[in-house]
């Protein structure tokens, strides 16, 4: 936090010291010294709502970019805010991108300083904290090894305690203090450990509220890790609704309000170069050949399943002959009813350059599941159990599923399951560098080809 306010007002005095205010050596005028707080204040509310400062020395390397990469994001569209809407703070004399660049630049060079000493140098910065195991079943396993391979939490298990081991807990932990039930808690604060955490079975209820009376008279944390993956078939994420435990079956990231916002700038910033860049002269042009080409109209208006599987007019360029089956039957290899324009258009994918339309309009996004016609929606959520779960995001032109091989015609349901176990991967792992990334990616697969594209 030190390092990034430092940075903050190192990259202030840079761009002021730039900016000639009348005669040398003159003071800054009273409001640049209120823009220097505004700014001060306005990162300190941006961090705090991405939760920027939370436990850095245990954060994983990839969510601390993340947040920092989010953070500058809310951060440039405060400074935007401020500088439309009070034009009069006349932030940077008009700098106030440079400022950004030059602000963004440092914090990342910082973070990414501050993680390659974290990796090399762990042992110096986190003195870990003496913890035991109680319990040798599979979570108990579990637990050790997730420990032992991630030194940047800050813990090191200094024995493991059960009435039981197996032997593969025997060759896990051979350098761990291993003992019975009964001199765990003499071992614990004999050795100064800190917290137990308990991985024994609901059904040693018994033994588990002994332990936990012992570990309280004796100022040991306890923690309990209940067997989550004995009672389902995937990971749960726990949470408290007051004192109520909630099981979330899969973490959402645009479930965040915040990430929600930053997804839609993004697309309405995407969507808006491409219909001015793009869109403002290539559509007249396209809508002359494919209009010279066939009779019928320049764009394809479909009703497709969108976000809450609520239908929108997803629009495309007309790539076939006007026929009664565009709403139920989907374009094959060879289809007679595809134009020779509109081969052309599908194979490059130019027939979806108007769909960046629907995303200025807020039926799609840049990137998300594709949508599917309404039919297909309705037969696909009977043969596949979770296929309706790609409807909590907005459709999207392109997606994970599309870039990983998955598009174009699905002729058996094996293919739209992968289709979907795609794109419900995309749902938990979202950020803003994956969009990029599939952005780039799909840009790469239409300039070399793609063989399910026709």
């Amino acid at each position: 936090m030190v390092l990034d306010y430092f940075l903050l007002n190192l990259a202030i005095c840079f761009i002021y010291s730039t900016i000639k205010f009348g005669h040398v050596g003159e003071n800054l005028p009273e409001f640049y010294r209120l823009n220097i707080l505004l700014l001060n204040i306005f990162w300190f509310y941006c961090s705090s709502l991405v939760s920027l400062y939370s436990h850095p020395l245990r954060r994983n390397a990839v969510p601390t970019i993340e947040a920092t990469s989010a953070c500058l994001v809310l951060y440039l569209i405060a400074l935007l805010i401020l500088k439309l809407s009070f034009p009069h703070f006349n932030l940077f004399s008009g700098r106030v991108l440079y400022f950004f660049l030059l602000f963004s630049s440092l914090v990342m060079c910082g973070k990414l300083s501050f993680l390659l000493l974290r990796r090399f140098h762990r042992a110096y910065i986190v003195d870990p904290d003496k913890i035991i195991i109680i319990g040798t079943g599979s979570v108990g396993i579990n637990l050790y090894n997730y420990i032992s391979s991630n030194p940047q939490l800050g813990y090191k298990v200094e024995g493991i305690f059960d009435d039981v081991f197996s032997q593969e807990l025997e060759c896990a932990a051979k350098d761990v203090e291993k003992g019975s039930l009964a001199t765990c808690l003499n071992f614990a604060v004999t050795n100064g450990i800190k917290e137990i955490y308990c991985t024994l079975p609901n059904k040693e209820l018994n033994k588990i509220k002994a332990l936990m009376r012992e570990a309280d008279k004796n100022m040991i944390r306890f923690r309990l890790v209940p067997d989550i993956e004995g009672l389902f078939s995937k990971s749960y994420i726990f949470q408290l609704h007051g004192s109520i435990p909630v099981l979330t079956p899969r973490y959402e990231p645009l479930e965040n309000k915040a990430n929600e916002m930053a997804k839609r700038l993004f697309d309405l910033l995407f969507s808006s170069l491409v219909i001015i860049l793009l869109l403002s002269w290539l559509f007249p042009l396209l809508a002359v050949i494919i209009k010279l080409d066939s009779k019928g109209p320049v764009l394809f208006r479909q009703l497709r399943s969108g976000k809450g599987n609520k239908p929108f007019y997803c629009l495309k360029f007309r790539s076939m002959s006007v026929n009664a089956e565009s709403d139920s039957k989907q374009a094959c290899k060879g289809d007679s009813r595809i134009t020779r324009v509109g081969a052309i258009l599908r194979k490059t994918s130019l027939d979806e350059l108007p769909q960046f339309i629907n995303v200025w309009l807020g039926d799609m996004s840049v990137v998300g599941p594709r949508p599917h016609m309404l039919k297909h929606t309705e037969d696909y959520s009977i043969l596949i159990h979770n296929f309706m779960v790609r409807h909590f995001l907005t459709p999207g032109i392109t997606g994970w599923a599309q870039v990983n091989g998955y598009r174009g015609e699905t002729k058996e349901t094996i293919a739209m399951s992968k289709r979907v176990e795609a794109d419900l991967w995309y749902l938990e792992n979202w950020s803003l560098f994956l969009d990029m990334k599939i952005i780039f990616l799909t840009v790469w697969q239409a300039i070399k080809g793609n063989e399910n594209a026709y």
